[in-house]
């Protein structure tokens, strides 16, 4: 049976942009922050997406570039106070961060706590807009039901947040077999949150979007921004199939429903 494939149009500044380039691993030296962000500089990616402390380097080092910083909140298990996340989402905008990815509390999603978590996604919206900066707010879908992803999709879409965000890229789980691993965006979840989703309310996949073909597939399914640690692979495979700054058909392998959209 052959391989069904699906085709878009595409330039590669518009895959460029479409990618937060992301320095969130607990390991990361010092060395390896200033080299991931020298290539989100040299891909001109949308932004580099970093740990608090590391927003004044990543200023100087984007510098001159249309980079932006996107620092992240309650990062990676959303446990922390609504006061401690407002504050530090405050204080992370008002360092030079334009857009913050935060994590909803997944404890009282899974609960049932609606108004708990409205007021915490309320309170986190209003305090990054109001230093002119935008809000991504990270579900860790793997610990979700579909239910849950939907109602949050929709508490989103009534605080106008700018973005739904799949997955930290960190929620792991235990399998059967005892050992821990994760899903991240899949296309499944891709299509429900954009179902949900308010049209001004834009779509983030993160993790396991790690080919030119992942991230092609997210974008025809309506997916505005990845999460990746693979910016380089994708963009070289990019250039390597014959896309550039004019507008180029390319074709795609599609994923199944269940699978990881490809950070």
């Amino acid at each position: 049976m052959p391989t069904q494939t699906n085709t878009i149009t595409v330039t590669l500044t518009q895959l460029a942009k479409m990618i937060d380039h992301s320095l969130l691993h607990p390991t990361m030296t010092d060395a390896d922050i200033l080299a991931g962000l020298n290539i989100a500089r040299e891909n001109n990616v949308a932004t580099a997406c970093v740990k608090p402390y590391l927003i004044p380097l990543a200023k100087k080092e984007l510098a001159g570039s249309d980079v932006l910083v996107c620092p992240v909140i309650g990062f990676p298990h959303g446990n922390s106070t609504t006061s401690i996340k407002v504050a530090e989402a405050t204080a992370a905008t008002q360092d030079g961060g334009a857009e913050i990815d935060m994590v909803v509390n997944v404890g009282k999603v899974l609960s049932g706590d609606w108004d708990y978590v409205s007021d915490e996604i309320r309170q986190i919206n209003e305090a990054v807009t109001a230093n002119n900066a935008t809000l991504k707010v990270i579900f860790e879908n793997d610990y979700l039901q579909s239910d849950h992803i939907a109602r949050l999709c929709e508490i989103c879409t009534q605080f106008d947040v700018g973005f739904v965000k799949t997955s930290t890229g960190y929620g792991f789980v235990k399998q059967a077999d005892g050992l821990y691993n994760y899903k991240g965006a899949t296309v499944r979840d891709l299509k429900l949150m954009r179902a949900k989703s308010g049209e001004r309310v834009q779509i983030k996949a993160a993790g396991g979007v790690r080919t030119l073909d992942d991230l092609l597939h997210v974008m025809s399914l309506g997916v505005a921004r990845i999460g990746a640690t693979a910016t380089v692979a994708i963009l070289e495979d990019a250039k390597k199939r014959g896309i550039g700054n004019e507008p180029v058909e390319v074709s795609f392998k599609p994923m199944e429903e269940g699978e990881t959209s490809g950070c």
